[in-house]
Parts: C-alpha cells; structure tokens; sequence
C-alpha cells in the first residue's frame, strides 16, 4: 500500500484547453478518497492521470516514494475499475477475474488462490463457472472489482463504477465496495458525479470545479462547513436552499433582513460569524438546509415572530419519515459564476418549472399538513444559516 501525492498537477491539451489546473491532493495510506464534480469537470481527467492513460502537463506525480509522472499504468501498480465493466464474453467469471494474472505469467496456484479469495468476498463462489450474459448488471460489477481485488496492487482508482446500475444495486453496491475496500485497506481514489455515493463512501471528499480544487475534508465536515457557494450547493441532496438577504440593526444586535421578514441574529450566529458586523446594510448571499427548517403549525409552543418566513407551499412529497415542502419565498436569487454553474449541471433551468419567487424545499415532520397554494409559517434554525459573499462566493467566516 502507498500514499499518492499530486503536487500542482496540471493538464493542457494541445489545443490549449486546460483541464486540470495546479492541483494539489494527497492521498494517505488505506485511504478512501472521493473525487466528486459536476460532468466536464477534470475528475476523471485526474484520475487518468493517476493512471498513466493521460499524461501529465506539469507537476509531479508520486505513489509511494516513486515519482511516477512517466512511469507506465502497468508499472505503477495500479487496478481500475471503469463505468463500462469490459468483461470478456466468452471467458468464465473466474477466468475474467484472473486473465490479468494469467498474462503475466503467474503460477497457476496462484491465480486460483486470489480468484477464489474475490469470489468469496464478492458472493460470486457459485457463479465462477458462468459466462457474463448470465449474469445481472450488479454481478458483473462484482466481476469487474474481482478483476482488480486480485491483482493485490497498491491503489484502486475507480471511474464511475456504479454508473450503470439502478438506483437500487448502485446503493447495495455501494455499501459492498465500501466493506471490501475496509477489509483491504487499499488506498483508493474513486471518481463520481454523484454527490450521495461521496457522502457515504468516502472518508474524505474532494470537490472540484472547471479543473480547480475547491474544497477537501471529511463528508460531513464539507456538508455543514461548505467553503464557497458551489460546494455548498453540490453537497447535500436536496441542495441547499440560497437567496439574497440584507444584514441590519435588529433591536440591540443584528437581523437578516430576508424577503418581506426580520430574522434575528441570536448571540451563537454572531459567536460563530463575528465578521457580519462589517455587512450591516450590505447583501449577503444566505444558505439554509431543508432540515433547518420546519413548519410552524406543528410546533408545541408558538414560534417568536422573528425567526419565521412566510411562504406559498408548490409541492409536496410525502416520504413517511418525512414530508419533503417545495415552495416560494419573495426573497431574490443568488446569481454569479457559482450558482450558474450548479444550475447548469442540475438542468435547472431546463425543466420548464416556473415560480413566483425563489424556490427552497424544506424537511418537514411528517404530522405537517401543508397542502399546495397554502400558505404557510417556516420556523428557520437561525443558528444554522449559512453566509457568504455574493461577488466571490466564499464563505463570510471570522
């Protein structure tokens, strides 16, 4: 096992097209580490990287202590596990799980030994003797990562793996490659465009944009901690909710002025963000997560008049543990390069869906009983907000 270091890693093509941009990651030693980005954003051209399938422009490249920038991908010790699962159709599952072996020359005992030792770990025991067209999309993955568990090597670089399967198997999936990778302990770069698989996967997420890192940490730590707009809006399912408010004098301390409303700014907002004082009649963009909020009607005591919004219920979805409230706030949209770049990778704005004002979606207790065109009071966890700067999109912190 090794760590792999990228450090100012860059990809340009010929063309001049700049894919990848002085990225700078490291990934410890049993690790497994996301990579999550919008479609088109260089992950995957990164990963590539890692591999040896794609050169690299400038920086350096090691796994291990061995700087690999123009090693070979067979001299790198690598496996990777891609989107399309390539298996060979008229080989055996055991003999697509060894083949890689079987070319270099392995004893034969061998291969047999790390062939079964896959297919047990991987439940595929009882099918090592059949053809891939017997299989289900989800045992030919389990094949694909077979492929790759024998080779024993020192990363596991993973493209998208799950890509193919439905929404059930990818979930089933994902727990399975989680446990294998735990029992392994191979250090693991996986590349995704689903931010839930990032979540739940990784022990660390690193979010890229347009090439340019954006932020790297824990899943939960990015998800209550986003550093910019674009992270704040990619991780979390539903996204979080963002509009324009005004930071003003509120009786003795500060209010966010946020539609036709008054949010009081309690003293744990001002502790955690003592730098709003400087944004006193100033736009602020402003972040709010479905579960910081909650109808007011199913409270046990009356909520205090300044910590409310009044909007006009859309949608409902009822989830049993839940009921998911879309609806509209007179507050403005947040408008710059991040939010048009989310839009953009969520087809927002080609769903032909029109509001009355900003659209946010909220959790609400499953006893609410909001109905569309009520309208309604949602009580807002002022101590979660979320501020940020609306001309760069960095989080107001300090």
């Amino acid at each position: 096992m090794a760590t792999v270091t990228l450090d100012k890693v860059n990809k340009q093509y010929e063309n001049g097209y700049h894919a990848v941009h002085d990225l700078d990651l490291e990934i410890a030693d049993g690790e497994f580490l996301v990579l999550v980005g919008p479609s088109g954003c260089g992950k995957s051209t990164a990963l590539r990287m890692v591999a040896g399938l794609e050169d690299i422009s400038t920086g350096v490249m090691k796994i291990g202590d061995r700087v690999v920038n123009t090693l070979s991908p067979r001299e790198r010790d690598i496996a990777m596990v891609f989107q399309s699962y390539a298996l060979y159709p008229h080989m055996t599952v055991a003999e697509n799980i060894g083949y890689g072996l079987k070319i270099r020359r392995m004893d034969k005992t061998e291969i047999r030994r790390r062939v079964e030792r896959a297919a047990e770990m991987l439940e595929l025991g009882p099918m090592l003797d059949r053809k891939p067209k017997q299989l289900s999309g989800g045992q030919r993955q389990r094949v694909a990562m077979g492929r790759a568990i024998v080779r024993e090597p020192q990363v596991f670089l993973m493209d998208e793996p799950l890509s193919n399967l439905d929404a059930k198997l990818r979930v089933q999936m994902r727990a399975e490659i989680g446990q294998i990778q735990h029992d392994l302990n191979v250090t693991t770069l996986y590349v995704t465009h689903d931010q839930i698989e990032a979540m739940t996967m990784g022990d660390r997420v690193a979010v890229i944009k347009s090439g340019i890192l954006q932020q790297v940490g824990a899943p939960q730590y990015l998800y209550d901690n986003p550093a910019n707009l674009f992270v704040a809006g990619f991780i979390g399912s539903p996204p979080m909710n963002m509009g324009m408010g005004r930071i003003i004098r509120h009786g003795e301390g500060l209010g966010l002025r946020f539609g036709s409303r008054t949010l009081a700014l309690t003293g744990s907002v001002l502790t955690d963000h003592p730098s709003l004082g400087q944004w006193v009649d100033r736009p602020v963009a402003v972040g709010i997560r479905s579960e910081d909020m909650e109808d007011a009607g199913v409270l046990r005591e009356a909520a205090a008049p300044d910590s409310t919004l009044v909007a006009t219920v859309g949608l409902t979805e009822a989830l049993g543990s839940e009921i998911v409230v879309h609806f509209d706030l007179d507050v403005p949209p947040v408008e710059n390069e991040e939010t048009r770049a989310l839009a953009e990778d969520s087809g927002a704005d080609d769903t032909g869906l029109r509001s009355n004002g900003t659209r946010f979606v909220a959790s609400f207790a499953p006893r609410s009983r909001v109905r569309i065109g009520d309208q309604i009071e949602v009580v807002v966890d002022v101590a979660r907000l979320h501020f940020f700067d609306p001309d760069s999109g960095l989080t107001l912190k300090g």
